[in-house]
């Protein structure tokens, strides 16, 4: 029989705090780091709002408690950071053999986007054409940790660190593996607020998931990470929570668009549960995508209609406190998830105030406490139709 993976260790960093504990007193307290770009070398600074990390790069590095040196991103610190945290939550010793899994759709591109002009005039930035690659966040990470085991990138944009504690998962369970951290980590970048703003898809104000006036998503910034270690090997320290269920599903659909139906989140929700041996009636909370977009949230909510009836889970979107983190949003929502679980607690879906007219329930949207929460289903689903639904559940 598989083994059963337990979480050991998670490391966070968003626009609501630079740590697990400041993330968790923001979620506690319904706190938004959304608002102002201030860092940001882009046009929309007096017109787009964002989950911007209000530290530079080179404080970032200081906090990592690295030397700022060539080629290194924002990306990269940001991850460096997180996991960092989260090796040290799980007090393992002995890093070297971990395998590092790390999602990610920015990448080095926060760097080369300033320095085009750079690239084609002269070579004072050209350390950062070899880190434009996404996989060197990976790599530089794992090296700063001490990590030599396997390593692996995962991009599949808004699902990319879902899929990376995926994997991890299952490497664990076939017994390929016996510890691992897993996650992901993105910066805002010029390249991700345009490509979104292009697409009409970014409110100017303050998101509202799964609201009938929701106008778009913020993007927002940050990295989380997690410590996953089988059974066999976890000896006698704390758990965080339990990976039960798992799955991922693609519908295919549209290059930037759910199915209107939401047949690909159904599917991966539906699959989550199946791995886990769970009843739809057994999930206490769903963590949803929630980007605040017409097209997401109608989608979202039609299949989690469709797969849980007229038993509703509690349900949210904590991206309305965060920002959209793009391929750092599975991680940062995993350990939001285990905050939640930790305190008994239902994070509020923030800023709505109009029930979509097409779904039968609204979201939390204030502070739920002092309530059992056995297992928490949490959602990320990317472009192309890449839907992955992690199931976290109370050890």
């Amino acid at each position: 029989m598989p083994p059963k993976v337990y979480v050991t260790g998670c490391g966070m960093i968003s626009a609501i705090g630079n740590t697990f504990a400041e993330m968790e007193e923001s979620v506690l307290t319904g706190k938004s780091g959304i608002g102002d770009i201030t860092l940001l070398e882009t046009g929309y600074r007096n017109q787009l709002v964002a989950g911007e990390i209000k530290h530079t790069d080179e404080e970032l590095a200081e906090m990592a408690g690295i030397s700022f040196g060539p080629g290194l991103t924002r990306t990269t610190l940001l991850g460096i950071i997180a996991a960092k945290e989260a090796l040290h939550q799980s007090r393992l010793k002995d890093p070297a053999t971990l395998a590092f899994i790390s999602g990610t759709t920015v990448g080095g591109m926060v760097a080369t986007e300033k320095y085009y002009n750079d690239f084609l005039t002269n070579d004072t930035k050209n350390e950062f054409i070899e880190s434009h690659d996404c996989g060197d966040s990976t790599e530089r990470i794992a090296e700063f940790l001490g990590i030599k085991g396997y390593l692996s990138t995962i991009n599949t944009a808004c699902s990319s660190s879902a899929n990376a504690i995926m994997l991890a998962t299952r490497l664990i369970k076939s017994g390929r593996i016996e510890r691992a951290v897993a996650g992901g980590t993105d910066a805002l970048s010029k390249f991700t607020l345009n490509g979104f703003n292009t697409l009409m898809i970014v409110d100017q104000n303050l998101c509202k998931p799964f609201d009938e006036n929701r106008n778009g998503l913020n993007l927002g910034e940050g990295a989380g990470f997690l410590v996953l270690e089988s059974e066999k090997v976890i000896g006698e320290k704390e758990i965080l929570c339990e990976i039960t269920g798992y799955g991922n599903a693609n519908d295919a659909h549209h290059q930037t668009a759910l199915s209107p139906d939401g047949r690909g989140a159904f599917l991966s929700m539906k699959a989550a549960l199946d791995k886990g041996g769970l009843e739809p009636g057994q999930i206490d909370y769903i963590n949803a995508h929630g980007t605040a977009t017409q097209n997401n949230d109608l989608s979202e909510g039609k299949a989690i209609e469709r797969l849980f009836q007229s038993r509703i889970p509690y349900v949210s979107s904590t991206k309305s406190m965060t920002g959209h983190l793009l391929g750092a949003a599975g991680a940062i929502e995993a350990g939001i998830s285990i905050i939640a679980m930790k305190n008994g607690c239902i994070p509020p879906n923030l800023n709505f105030s109009a029930k979509m007219k097409e779904l039968s329930y609204s979201p939390v949207i204030e502070m739920i406490r002092e309530i059992s929460i056995r297992h928490i289903m949490s959602n990320s689903f990317g472009f192309g139709g890449n839907n992955t639904t992690l199931i976290f559940s109370k050890a």
